[in-house]
């Protein structure tokens, strides 16, 4: 094939296309379509606040800690806490790793560890460790406490951080009474 027909080749596929969109160009113009000035279907678009309001209702509620503790069990939450031993000791004495060591962490007050650097996040919460704080924080620790150092994704399960409530409870001087 010479170099002619090749340029013949070339310039057919170009007519071809510049002739579809002509065609599209003269038929947009002969058959000229009106878009209705209100939409036949409206969607109903929620107001913004009320959103923002029922989300900080579900961060808010309370959870019934008394039942969600009826689920969990010492034992299961020594199992569970293998996950958290990487970073963690929960024996008396017991030294921090990656984080802080968590004998009688429960009734204590949030980043009050004495030997321990926290983050930013952690030392400015003021609150003391309850049954309702641990589990919220252990259920989704970045989102409970923003900005906290703790590279973990949390207890999904809610028998996992009962358990593990429970464990982080017994192995303390001074337990706190179950509710």
């Amino acid at each position: 094939m010479d170099s002619f027909e090749v340029n013949k080749i070339i310039a057919a596929v170009l007519l071809v296309a510049l002739i579809v969109i002509g065609i599209g160009k003269i038929s947009d113009i002969a058959f000229k379509v009106n878009k209705p000035e209100k939409s036949a279907y409206k969607v109903e678009i929620p107001d913004v606040s009320s959103i923002s309001k029922s989300k900080e209702a579900e961060v808010i509620e309370k959870v019934d800690i008394v039942a969600l503790l009826a689920l969990g069990n010492i034992e299961h939450g020594e199992k569970v806490f293998k996950k958290c031993s990487a970073c963690h000791l929960v024996n008396k004495g017991g030294a921090n790793k990656i984080g802080p060591a968590l004998y009688g962490v429960l009734g204590r007050k949030v980043a009050s560890k004495e030997d321990y650097k926290y983050s930013k996040a952690m030392a400015s919460y003021d609150k003391n460790w309850t049954f309702e704080e641990m589990n919220g924080y252990l259920k989704k620790p970045q989102s409970y406490i923003k900005g906290t150092k703790m590279a973990f994704a949390g207890l999904r399960k809610e028998k996992d951080r009962a358990s593990v409530i429970l464990y982080l409870n017994k192995n303390s001087d001074n337990p706190l009474p179950l509710p």
